[in-house]
């Protein structure tokens, strides 16, 4: 079973060879140094051959001694921040650990990359009712690289790392910094130790001639570098959504949405018999996530329709009649996202997206400058969704003008995305139509959530009915929504028009 702990440390070097701690009674709140003595860590880390994961401050490594000896899987949360996920001692990689870089490590191989040696000089920094306020250690650190059948290169160092207790104040590091800095010591210009074994014991590198200069930045380039940073959240994100972190979920689906989106507005860009397919392999995955998150979104517009309500309009065990709906609703979805996330069909996503960002299929349109060719796929982005907008706006209220404005929201989705992608190289123009069609987007939202919520209660109130329980709270709470749409849909042509200023859509560029 692994569990998990925030890590909250720094990190220090001396700038000679002898290191010797201040006297840290004097940093405020620390009333005794407790000396903790010497313990003798051996730790082994794991890597791909390529090192993907020391590439993304990823650290796995096996250690015995001290007093946390097991499996130990690290993740950047900020600088000096870290989740560490701990699993039991076992002679290979474990599989909770191993699902957790799935992501990254696809089919390639873990193995030992560094093996480090430390001693370990431990001592407890107490408060005056004896309670730990943080552990500082002087580690004498030997670290050797581990290669294929033999050991490579070695080194060794010592630093100080001061590592905050759980619940104690984070300005606590700021005042024992300051002692330390006083005695010599600076902070490590290295995130980790194995960052630094893996800098000190790299083979030189071959000289490589300097990169031929683009001469500025193209439409290929600014595109790519988008998808690239979307490319990475997905991949990132993956962890995250294994361990259930909150929103994760969310920000995994958007991410794979604005891959597609983009696919679709620069077609001019990217040859979309490559990126088409693709694209239908990111539907596929949104879709996948969407089960779980739709869900929770709304059960909870329902939990606070219904907390707004006066206790006497309450008729019926309705909070308990809309708890089971959301468990038989939601009952199995976290284990299917988790199968989605092994299966082969989502990793060949994932290496099919990294080979078109490592070949890009790349069209003429490509090579022209940003400025000319990014804003004609988000004026054209526009236009489309002018058109939806038209049609839903010219259509009375009923299920036909509910679909057409659901598809307006879609198209007003895609020129947000496509206004994003661009703001690099169009700057302010690009960054406010974006927040314009943000809150089209939102109105059109906030009306597609209500028709999926009015479609809910009416099942709720079948189901109370059936039940012999009173349907009275669920129509109640059924006209609620109707009325909402109703306002965002009285609300809808202004923001439309606000969004669709011809002076907007002429600073985008020609």
């Amino acid at each position: 079973m692994a569990e998990t702990k925030r890590e909250i440390e720094r990190k220090y070097e001396a700038t000679g060879d002898a290191v010797r701690l201040p006297d840290l009674t004097r940093a405020a709140e620390v009333a005794s140094v407790v000396d903790r003595g010497v313990a003798e860590l051996d730790a082994v880390y794991y890597d791909t051959e390529d090192l993907r994961l020391a590439a993304h401050s990823l650290t796995l490594r096996r250690r015995t001694g001290g007093d946390d000896a097991g499996w130990h899987l690290k993740f950047p949360v900020a600088t000096g921040i870290r989740d560490e996920i701990r699993a039991p001692l076992s002679p290979d990689v474990p599989r909770t650990l191993a699902a957790l870089l799935r992501s990254r490590v696809r089919d390639a191989r873990l193995t030992p990359v560094v093996r480090l040696l430390s001693s370990r000089h431990v001592r407890h920094l107490l408060d005056g009712d004896g309670a730990l306020l943080a552990e500082v250690s002087v580690d004498a650190v030997r670290a050797q690289r581990l290669g294929p059948g033999s050991a490579g290169p070695a080194t060794a160092w010592t630093e100080v790392e001061v590592e905050l207790a759980d619940e104690a104040d984070p300005a606590l590091l700021d005042r024992v910094e300051k002692r330390l800095r006083k005695a010599g010591l600076r902070p490590s210009h290295n995130a980790s130790k194995l960052a630094r074994a893996l800098a000190e014991t790299a083979p030189a590198p071959p000289d490589l001639p300097e990169p031929p200069a683009t001469g500025g930045t193209t439409a290929g380039d600014h595109i790519l570098g988008y998808l690239r940073a979307q490319r990475d959240a997905l991949v990132g994100l993956d962890p995250a959504v294994r361990r259930d972190l909150p929103d994760s979920v969310h920000q995994m689906r958007v991410a794979t949405r604005r891959l597609r989106s983009a696919f679709k507005s620069y077609r001019k860009i990217l040859d979309r018999t490559v990126t088409d397919p693709l694209g239908e392999e990111l539907k596929w995955l949104a879709g996948e996530l969407g089960v779980d998150r739709d869900q929770e979104v709304l059960t909870e517009r329902l939990q606070t329709r219904i907390a707004a309500l006066p206790r006497p309009l309450l008729l019926g065990p309705v909070r308990g009649r809309l708890r089971i709906w959301s468990v038989a609703r939601r009952s199995g979805t976290r284990r299917k996202t988790i199968a989605v996330l092994d299966s082969r069909r989502y990793l060949a996503l994932l290496d099919t997206l990294d080979a078109l960002l490592d070949a890009p299929p790349l069209r003429p349109a490509a090579r022209r400058p940003a400025a000319q060719v990014l804003p004609k796929a988000v004026i054209k982005d526009y236009e489309r969704l002018a058109d939806r907008m038209a049609r839903a706006l010219e259509l009375d209220p009923g299920e036909p003008r509910d679909v057409a404005m659901h598809e307006a929201r879609k198209a007003a989705k895609r020129a947000r995305y496509a206004a994003e992608a661009a703001k690099p190289a169009l700057g302010a123009p690009a960054k406010k139509f974006a927040k314009r069609m943000k809150k089209v987007q939102t109105v059109l939202g906030d009306h597609q959530d209500s028709v999926v919520a009015r479609e809910a209660l009416r099942g709720l109130a079948i189901q109370a009915h059936l039940a012999g329980e009173s349907a009275f709270t669920w129509g109640l709470l059924y006209g609620r929504e109707a009325a909402t749409a109703a306002d965002r849909e009285r609300e809808l042509p202004e923001v439309w028009r606000r969004a669709s200023r011809p002076k907007l859509r002429e600073r985008l560029g020609p």
